[in-house]
């Protein structure tokens, strides 16, 4: 038993995996009990047992298995995670399970398989049982039969998908194994109880005796709906539902549940498998079908009867077949023929289904105009035809061809059309019946039950009996106002018999509802109401425009009595009777008038109509006025009343007080009464007559309103119009169009009959009286504010002249909206008005449209015109498109039937030549626009084919193409497009274009709907595919496409489309789904249809859907199938006012905006912690992970829910990425202000930042970085540091990115390492980046060695971690990596560390290989020289802390002569090597800037710069024999490594570590106390001192203001600065070589520390403050006299003019100056006054004397005279020759101020010398040189020339040195300003040089390195760019010239050429007096410096390469001999040439 416990031990999951059975079995059932117990269904435990769980199930052991099976039933049933598992233990239960013997085993396989189904894995369950069916045992097949079919018996079809397995079913049938059928049986038995009848087709061809006995077993099926009793997790409500009906007693379900139970219907048809049947016709097939025999066209058509009895076609183009079969069907003589060719296209039509419907247009009229065959099988075999026909298209699209055959004459056509109607529509439902057809309709049927044939009565009662049960009394009544009750009866009796398709519901609804007044349209009956027609109103082109009024005058009938749709309230019967007499009364007779009259008038008023006198007519109209206002409207006889008043005189009443009196009566009547058309004609004549009068006109023309109310606007305005215009005065005629335009206004256009209007229009626009074409022009205009731009249409036939005033006045309406309606809603005020009234709204633009005279072109489309098209000759397919243009454009509007136009255009979409294509697609466009709305039949077979045309490769083409199909789309809505499978066959081509061009119109058109097609959800996998489709355009129009399928489809329609996706497909696409739901937009509410035009009359539309929703009609205003999931999206519709078109925002969106102004972050108490305790109980998973997976998202989501703002957190977890960069925009946004919010959330922000940096983005990652770098900021501000948790769950992934290829993004990540720091341990930093060098990826492990290296370098060794030992081993088994950039990076960072520990650092590193160990030691001997030699990277590895300007920052603050040599001085070159010189390595250079800002570790980032490769200059060159000795070598070894160790320790005195900068300034303070090393500072000086003073800003700023800090430290660093600066400054050598900006900046920093309140408040402050005194006077004596004056004054300067500066501070600036003074006898002859006068004249410009006298104190002014007086002294009237460098010397104060000085003191003095010399004349005059200005010029003149000369340039130097020894104060000035920079300071150089020459101190120069300006005239310009790091000072390519003169530096370092090695000047003497005017401070400094190199540079680029004499370096000597010479260049050329190709 041993074994036993040893497996006892071991943890639950390891024994499940243990080999002995018994352990795993135990693990079996320890596991069944966790799962059992485990709670939470998203607990981590579930996770380890992923990959287990197949194992469970497949167990080699059966009793093992059984436990296994067991435990994964209830893993499955559980865990949340199990889904994962579905495909491995599915196919584990398949192939292992369903083979055991014992039955238990198979019983717990299937529950796995069912529970699987119950956790939504439904798909994948069956397609491995499918699998299964394939299996070799037949146990097996069994088992996943009965799986099968036990799942669909408790799932139900919805859920189990029928369509796989019924494909397999016949062959499960054709088994040898019987079980194997009598499991089919069943399972067929099961199917056929789900889906009924659908499953016999596809079973047909089984063995017979199977399918007897299949059909005796499906007999014995219940006919009860079956229903599911079992439910996915998702579907729990229901789940609910189904078990409370169970317990109430079985079957007690209400009538509701019914339709939400109801087993969708399967059609056979989708179940069945698509056949080809083209490639099938006999050969000769298109011959034969034209023979003359027709025994061989019988053969044809049998051939093909017999290939489209396939019940189900594949698609293809039919278009020739259904030609030919069409021709036999018209044409063909044989009507045995006839019958046969119909029966084929009614195959071909049920096989197609919706694939017909684009041949159907083309077929409906020949087989209507068949049906005057009598023979019945012909009848027969057409009807058959069209009603297949007819399912596979709309009747809108065939109502044209149908209508047009229902005038035909023969009976027969006719009966037998108005009985297809009927059939039709019995298909129909209200929404695919709209008002629209059914006028149409309703008018040809009303002539044919007037017919004189019985039959065609017969037929036509039928058809408008089925239109009245289909579309409701409400609908259909107003068309049959005009018949008679008889034939009322008739039809409504024929509609009772009438059975329809889509069950019995609508009718009775339709009853039910017409009882009580319905808001809304009328489809509010059965749900899916009208959106059809509304849907096409908005489509169509104008029809916003046209839909004006809201409430327009009842019903719309054109010029046909017809008020119906009045009275809503009437209900359906009430409409009739009464109301329509009233409107039409029959006519009494003026008998009959009379004596209702007289019932109502006083007697003498009808006695007085007639009478003579005026008075008494005027008297008896008065009575008749008061008679009329006091009667009721029920008593008012109107007809009677108007024929009393149109008694004679009647309209022709002379006298005007009478006239005017009857009019308004007539106008009361109307008012008041029940006033008929009949009463409107007696008077109108009348009216209208009046119309024009003078005084009669306005009371007319407000009886004509009157009636407009009582009988209709159109009905009047039509009688009005006909009148005016059949008689002859233009008065009457413009003042009747006058009263229209006004009319119209105040009723709205709604039914008016614009043909009528247009032809009366045109008749006045002929007019000669200019007043009625004006009126016509005016009334055009109103009538373009509800028609719109058709309109111009009707006139463009109108002189050029007239139909400019047309366009005008249409302008003038362009813009402005149609008022709303005010009149004409009385009648209808009930509000069931509406109905007629909204679904006219629509009509009046198609009507307009449908008024257009249109042309029939067919008879145009000649035979000869198709074949054109389709020739072979371009030029002649041109021509007939040409042909086609011209056609078009000549009928202008045209009929739809255009014959075979359709195929040859068609032909040319995809014509080779593309100009054709286009012009076939602006030929499409024209044919849209002439064809207008009709163009609808002709979507499919020409629409389509234009949609493919989006996928050329040529951009115009695609341009045309989309503007053509848009179009298109304009005249006839969406619908078309969206019906039937041809869209999604276009999205499934793999073409991005098509794909790019498609999903965009699709986003552009879909918002726009209010309902789509279900035919949409074809194109949905098609979308799936383009989410992830190479091209990252269609990827992107995909997703912009995706929420607009969503917005109609709904979420979970969609969601459950991605089932057949590929798993990782699935989730990106269920993620993309997710995100497109928060954007989806609700759909467009329909009023915006109204509103879009009529302002106020759409508000009553507008408001309604609250009741409507109230009363749950469904009401139009609602979507139109009210669909709870779409209404949750949007809100109901009343919230989304916006206009359509426009994406109306859902709810959601409206709330969030308010919400958007809380905090962002929640601070929650204890959150952070209580996170933190989670993780390490792992009660969550540990952010650890390759890539991240589900899981880890959703963890971090949870946790983020309780402490970041909902949208936020929307944005965040968005899938899109821009909405990331929308969260971390607002996240930078709120950082500053919600500090303490973003630290409490801190851990879960740096988290989700680790999910950023695994997107594929980089704009998200750039702008991840960005925050980061502010957060981290913010963080060490705050002094924050972060939790180990937050630091392991960051660092790791951050240092994943450093390894990014983009520079910028490297750069970026480094820059943040840096700032991280400050708020983490740089020890434990060093941990989690050494881990990165473990990485694959070789940019990683180099930048994480250059990071280490930074660490060290910064830190020092103890931040290596585990050791420092340890550490350096890893890092040096990097040298041998096989990436050469990670080889640098570990030798660069192992000399780092060297530099830093020197040779200590070989015994840590132990044992190297031998290469790798030589590789180190030649790197660490070219440290000290020259940055490391990583070739491609300098610039960008360490960017952060290489000065931004690319040299050496100490070498740029002096003058470039000084520049130049210490720069070469600190890259000592090795000795005698042929090796480069170099600038500092870039570790040890200063960053100003940064060290200022920052009191941290600085890095600053740099420009990447250009990279050389210059290995090749280091080879060993083939040296002549040197003519001098080489430098000792020891000597140089010493210097190289010293000077970069100096510049590290001045580096490290600006470090923001206290201690660091102690130690450095100790140990500088070391090598200044030692007299034989103080020479090494030299050069160093102005960076050692720019260091202290940022040490000295830095403790100002922020050391002393810390509260943390202990004081003593800061006295320390105080005391240890102050101390090393004395020692410093009692060096005078090294004192002078400070620079005049470092002296300002110092002596501010000193004053700045004397004037610190604080200091004096600390211990031992006061002798601090004493010390500094001391410093200053030391700086002030020992400095150069001539820098510090200058910086004094420049300090005054600016202390004056700084408002903020104290006035204490200038004071001691001002003493300094004093102090100076009092030492300027002692200094005057070192002092270059010329430049300390340019500074006064500079600080006097600035100060003038004036401004001076109004400070405050006297003592600026006092400090100055002072000064300029002691000058004045000391110097006399020579003062004035050192004015040279003041510009105009006359605007000068300072001369004239000299000039009183001199002219006070002259008389003591008595010396008057020259004042008067010229500006140029040299200033060497001394006491004791008499010789004239004259010859001192000429003297120096020569010199200089030999200088310039390159000669003599030696000779010349020797002897300026001789003259100037000789006279000490001699001034060369004027010449030099006159020469470069360069110049100048090659010349002080030389001077310097030959002065050491001659006091002997050769044998030091020897060591230092030659002075780069020192080398002749050419190489100066490239020494900034000598360094491989750093290319030069702006980052330009660096030519091969530098490298040239590279070299050359080299070869005389080898002394190649004559150069003395004693020219070499010592460090101790390169100080001289700067030429340069003073730099205000030393940044300053630098920029300047850079500008002079830069031209230095440019000016000797020119290398004289070709002249045989190599010019040694500045000292004109030629080589030994001239061959060599040559040599010498060949030798270079042939190297230059090397260093180009390596370049490259």
């Amino acid at each position: 038993m041993g074994d036993d416990s040893e497996w006892m031990k071991l943890p639950i999951d390891q024994k499940c995996e243990h080999k002995l059975w018994k352990a795993r079995l135990n693990g079996y059932e320890e596991a069944l009990k966790l799962f059992q117990k485990i709670d939470d269904e998203k607990s981590p435990e579930w996770s380890k047992y992923l990959g287990l769980i197949k194992k469970f199930v497949t167990d080699s052991n059966a009793v093992a298995q059984l436990k296994g099976l067991e435990a994964a039933l209830a893993y499955v049933e559980n865990a949340h995670v199990a889904g994962k598992t579905t495909g491995e233990v599915a196919s584990g239960v398949v192939n292992k399970v369903f083979n055991q013997p014992k039955a238990r085993a198979k019983e717990l396989g299937l529950d796995i398989c069912l529970m699987y189904i119950e956790i939504e894995k439904g798909e994948a369950v069956q397609e491995e049982l499918l699998k299964g069916l394939d299996n070799k045992n037949p146990k097996i097949i069994v088992a996943c039969i009965e799986t099968l079919r036990k799942a669909l018996s408790e799932f139900g079809s919805k859920i189990i998908s029928l369509k796989p397995i019924i494909k397999v079913l016949p062959k499960l049938f054709e088994s040898r194994e019987k079980a194997v059928r009598d499991e089919a049986k069943l399972l067929a038995v099961e199917i056929y109880r789900w889906i009924r009848d659908a499953l016999r087709p596809p079973l047909q061809n089984i063995n017979s005796v199977q399918l007897k006995e299949l059909e005796e077993e499906w007999v014995k099926v219940s006919s009860a709906a079956p229903k599911q009793t079992r439910f996915l997790r998702s579907q729990q409500e229901l789940k609910a539902k189904f078990e409370q009906q169970q317990a109430v007693g079985g079957d007690a379900d209400g009538g509701d549940d019914d339709e939400e139970e109801a087993v969708p219907q399967v059609d056979a048809y989708e179940l069945l498998e698509a056949v080809e049947i083209l490639s099938k016709l006999p050969k000769d097939f298109y011959e034969k079908i034209e023979a003359k025999k027709w025994q061989e066209r019988k053969e044809a058509l049998e051939a093909v009867e017999l290939l489209v009895k396939n019940p189900k076609l594949e698609s293809g183009d039919y278009a020739d077949l259904v030609k030919v079969l069409k021709k036999v069907v018209g044409k063909d003589t044989n009507v045995m023929l006839v019958a046969l060719a119909a029966k084929c296209l009614a195959g071909l039509a049920a096989g197609l289904r919706k694939k017909f419907g684009q041949y159907a247009g083309h077929v409906v009229p020949t087989i209507l105009e068949k049906f005057k065959e009598k023979k019945p099988q012909v009848v027969q075999a057409l009807q058959e035809a069209i009603d297949a026909i007819f399912l596979t298209t709309t009747l809108q699209n065939i109502s044209e061809d149908v209508l047009a055959v229902m005038d035909n004459k023969n009976p027969t056509i006719k009966q037998q059309t108005s009985l297809f109607i009927a059939r039709s529509f019995r298909h129909c439902t209200p929404s695919t019946l709209p008002k629209s057809l059914l006028k149409p309709f309703c008018a040809a049927l009303l002539k044919h039950i007037n017919d004189s044939a019985p039959e065609v009565r017969d037929a036509g009662f039928e058809a408008l009996g089925t239109a009245l049960k289909v579309a409701g009394e409400k609908a259909v009544n107003p068309f049959l106002a005009d018949v008679d009750k008889l034939k009322l009866d008739r039809i409504k009796e024929c509609a009772e018999k009438v059975e329809l398709v889509y069950g019995k519901k609508t009718g009775g609804a339709a009853e039910k509802k017409e009882g009580k007044p319905v808001t809304g349209k009328t489809p509010a009956l059965s749900g899916t109401s009208g959106d059809k027609e509304t849907k096409d109103a908005a489509t169509k082109p104008g029809s916003l425009k046209k839909a004006p009024t809201a409430k327009p005058g009842g019903p719309p009938k054109k010029g046909k009595p017809a008020a119906a749709t009045g009275m809503g309230g009437a209900g359906a019967k009430g409409k009739k009777g009464p109301e329509t007499k009233e409107i039409f009364e029959s006519e009494l007779s003026i008998e009959v008038c009379e004596e209702k009259a007289a019932a109502v008038l006083p007697a003498s008023c009808i006695q007085q109509l007639d009478s003579g006198n005026w008075k008494e007519r005027l008297a008896c109209m008065e009575e008749f006025q008061k008679a009329v206002e006091l009667m009721e409207r029920s008593e008012m006889p109107c007809q009677a009343l108007v024929r009393m008043l149109a008694k004679k005189p009647g309209w022709k009443e002379t006298n005007f007080q009478v006239m005017q009196m009857k009019l308004h009566i007539v106008a009361l009547i109307a008012q008041k009464g029940n006033f008929s058309k009949t009463s409107a004609q007696v008077v109108l004549d009348g009216l209208v007559d009046k119309v024009g009068d003078v005084k009669c006109g306005s009371n007319a023309k407000e009886a004509m309103t009157a009636i407009a109310e009582a009988c209709q606007l159109p009905w009047t305005a039509e009688q009005v119009v006909a009148m005016a215009f059949s008689q002859k005065n233009p008065k009457n005629q413009s003042e009747t169009l006058n009263w229209l335009s006004n009319a119209i206004k105040e009723f709205g256009f709604s039914g008016l009959n614009v043909k009528a209007f247009i032809s009366n229009v045109k008749t006045a626009l002929a007019a000669t009286n200019p007043a009625v074409r004006t009126s016509a022009i005016t009334l055009l205009g109103v009538m373009y504010l509800y028609v719109g731009p058709p309109l111009r249409m009707f006139f463009e036939d109108e002189k050029p002249a007239l139909l400019s005033q047309i366009d005008a006045e249409f302008e003038k309406m362009q813009g402005q909206t149609a008022p709303a309606p005010t009149r004409g809603i009385s009648r209808n005020s009930v509000g069931g008005g509406d109905d007629g009234e909204e679904e006219e709204q629509e009509d009046v633009g198609n009507d307009v449209v449908d008024l257009l005279p249109r042309t029939d072109i067919s008879d145009k489309i000649t035979e000869e015109l198709v074949s054109k098209i389709g020739d072979k000759n371009w030029k002649i397919r041109k021509e007939g498109l040409d042909e086609v243009t011209s056609i078009i454009n000549d009928a202008k509007f045209i009929q739809p039937n255009i014959g075979e136009l359709p195929a040859a255009l068609k032909g040319r979409l995809n014509d080779s030549n593309k100009i054709l294509v286009q012009q076939t697609l602006s030929i499409l466009q024209q044919l849209a626009t002439a064809m207008g709305p009709n163009i609808k039949q002709h979507v499919k077979n020409l629409g389509i084919p234009v949609i493919t045309v989006l996928g050329d490769s040529k951009n115009n083409v695609r341009a045309a193409a989309l503007a053509t199909v848009n179009a298109w789309a304009e005249q006839t809505g969406m619908k078309e497009w969206l019906e039937g499978e041809d869209l999604s066959a276009e999205l499934k081509k793999e073409n991005p274009f098509l794909r790019q061009g498609l999903l965009g119109w699709l986003a552009e058109k879909l918002p726009t709907l209010r309902s789509v097609p279900s035919d949409v959800l074809l194109c949905v996998p098609h979308l799936y595919s383009c989410l992830e489709d190479r091209n990252g355009d269609v990827r992107k129009k995909a997703q912009d496409a995706l929420p607009f399928f969503m917005m109609h489809l709904g979420f979970e329609k969609m969601a459950k489309a991605t089932g057949k996706l590929k798993p990782t497909s699935k989730d990106q696409v269920l993620a993309m789904l997710e995100k497109a739901k928060a954007n989806m937009p609700a759909k467009p509410a329909p009023p915006a249809k109204v509103s879009s035009r009529v302002v106020g009359g759409a508000a009553p539309a507008k408001f309604q859907p609250a009741s409507a929703l109230a009363e749950d009609t469904g009401s139009n205003t609602m979507e139109s199938k009210p669909d709870p999931k779409k209404a949750k999206a949007g809100g109901p519709p009343s919230k989304a006012k916006g206009v359509q078109g426009k994406k109306v925002l859902s709810k959601p969106n409206l709330k969030e905006d308010d919400d958007k102004s809380g905090p962002i972050f929640i601070i929650v108490p204890n959150g952070k912690e209580q996170r933190m305790k989670d993780e390490k109980g792992l009660k969550v998973l540990k952010w650890n992970f390759t890539t991240p997976r589900d899981e880890y998202i959703e963890q971090l989501k949870t946790q983020m829910s309780s402490c970041v703002a909902k949208w936020l957190q929307d944005e965040m977890f968005h899938a899109d990425f821009q909405h990331h960069n929308k969260a971390l925009a607002v996240m930078i946004e709120h950082l500053e202000s919600e500090k303490d919010g973003v630290i409490s959330c801190l851990d879960l922000i740096l988290k989700w930042l680790t999910l950023r940096f695994f997107d594929t983005n980089t704009s998200v990652l750039m702008k991840a970085l960005e925050y980061l770098k502010l957060l981290f900021n913010l963080l060490s501000q705050e002094e924050y540091h972060l939790t180990e948790n937050e630091a392991s769950s960051f660092i790791p992934y951050l240092i994943l990115k450093v390894g990014e290829p983009k520079d910028v993004i490297r750069k970026d990540v480094r820059a943040i390492l840096n700032r991280m720091c400050l708020i983490y341990p740089a020890s434990k930093m060093f941990t989690f980046i050494m881990e990165g060098t473990k990485s694959k990826n070789s940019k990683q492990r180099a930048e994480c060695l250059e990071e280490l290296g930074c660490l060290v370098e910064s830190y020092g060794m103890n931040v290596c971690q585990p050791t420092p030992g340890k550490a350096l081993k890893e890092m040096a088994t990097h040298i041998g990596d096989r990436d050469n950039t990670v080889r640098n990076a570990a030798l660069n960072t192992i000399v780092t560390v060297y530099n830093v520990h020197g040779d200590q650092v070989f015994k840590l590193i132990g044992n190297l290989s031998e290469k790798d160990m030589s590789m180190l030691e030649e790197r660490i001997k070219r440290s000290a020289k020259r940055p490391s030699a990583a070739p491609v990277r300098q610039a960008e590895e360490k960017p952060q802390r290489t000065q931004n300007i690319s040299a050496n920052a100490s070498m740029l603050r002096k003058g470039p002569a000084e520049d130049m040599s210490s720069k070469l001085n600190q890259n000592r070159n090795m000795g005698g090597h042929s090796e480069s010189t170099h600038t500092v390595p870039r570790e040890f250079q200063l960053d100003l800037d940064e060290i200022e800002n920052d009191n941290g570790t600085v890095r600053c980032e740099m420009p990447a710069l250009v990279q050389h490769k210059l290995d090749d200059i280091f080879e060993p060159v083939l040296i002549p024999e040197p003519k001098i000795r080489a430098v000792s070598p020891h000597f140089d070894d010493m210097h190289s490594s010293i000077a970069s160790t100096i510049n590290f320790v001045i580096s490290q005195v600006a470090s923001g570590d206290i201690n660091t900068s102690i130690k450095a300034l100790a140990q500088i303070d070391e090598v200044l106390r030692q007299e034989c090393k103080v020479e090494v500072m030299s050069g160093h000086i102005d960076q050692f001192l720019i260091a202290t003073f940022m040490q000295l800003r830095l403790i100002y700023n922020t050391h002393m203001a810390d509260e943390k800090l202990d004081k003593d430290e800061i006295v320390k660093l105080y005391s240890c600065i102050i101390g090393s600066m004395i020692t410093l400054f009692q060096i005078e050598s090294l004192a002078r070589e400070a620079s005049t900006g470092v002296l300002k900046d110092l002596m501010h920093g000193l004053i700045t520390l004397l004037l610190d309140s604080r200091v004096e408040d600390l211990e031992e402050g006061v002798q601090v403050i004493r010390s500094v005194n001391l410093l200053v006077l030391k700086v002030l004596e020992k400095s150069d006299q001539t820098n510090i004056l200058s910086a004094l004054l420049v300090l005054l300067q600016d202390s004056l003019l700084a408002t903020a500066s104290s006035p204490k501070f200038s004071e001691l600036v001002m003493k300094c100056l004093w102090r100076m003074v009092r030492l300027l006898p002692e200094t005057i002859n070192t002092i270059n006054l010329d430049r300390i006068l340019l500074d006064i004249h500079i600080f006097l410009k600035v100060f003038p004397k004036e401004k001076l006298k109004q400070c405050k104190s006297e003592f600026p002014i006092r400090t100055l005279k002072t000064l300029l007086h002691t000058l004045c002294k000391l110097k006399g009237p020579k003062i004035l020759d050192h004015l040279t460098m003041i510009d105009n010397k006359n605007e000068s104060e300072l001369e004239s101020y000299l000039c009183r000085v001199i002219k006070h003191s002259m008389d003591q003095t008595g010396s008057k010398a020259d004042k008067d010399t010229e500006k140029g004349a040299s200033r060497i005059v001394s006491n004791e040189e008499k010789a004239s200005k004259a010859k001192v010029n000429d003297i120096l003149a020569e010199i200089f020339k030999k200088i310039g000369s390159k000669e003599n340039t030696k000779e010349g130097l020797a002897e300026l040195y001789e003259y100037k020894k000789k006279y000490s104060d001699a001034d060369i000035e004027p010449f030099l300003k006159n020469s470069s920079q360069f110049f100048q300071s090659y010349v002080e150089k030389g001077l310097r040089l030959i002065e050491t020459e001659r006091e002997g101190k050769g044998s030091i120069a020897g060591s230092t390195g030659i002075s780069p300006q020192m080398e002749g005239t050419c190489v100066p310009a490239s020494t900034p760019t000598v360094s491989s790091s750093i290319g030069n000072t702006n980052g330009e390519e660096v030519g091969p010239s530098v490298y040239l003169e590279r070299l050359k530096i080299l070869r005389q370092r080898c002394g190649l050429d004559n150069a003395k090695q004693e020219d070499r000047p010592p460090l101790t003497s390169l100080l001289s007096k700067p030429a340069v005017p003073t730099v205000a401070s030393s940044t300053d400094m630098l920029h300047s410096k850079l500008s002079q190199l830069r031209e230095s540079r440019e000016q000797y680029q020119h290398l004289d390469l070709d002249s045989n004499q190599t010019h040694s370096s500045g000292i004109g000597t030629t080589l030994a001999s001239p061959s060599s010479a040559a040599a010498n260049i060949d030798d270079l050329k042939k190297r230059l040439e090397r260093i180009k190709s390596s370049r490259k």
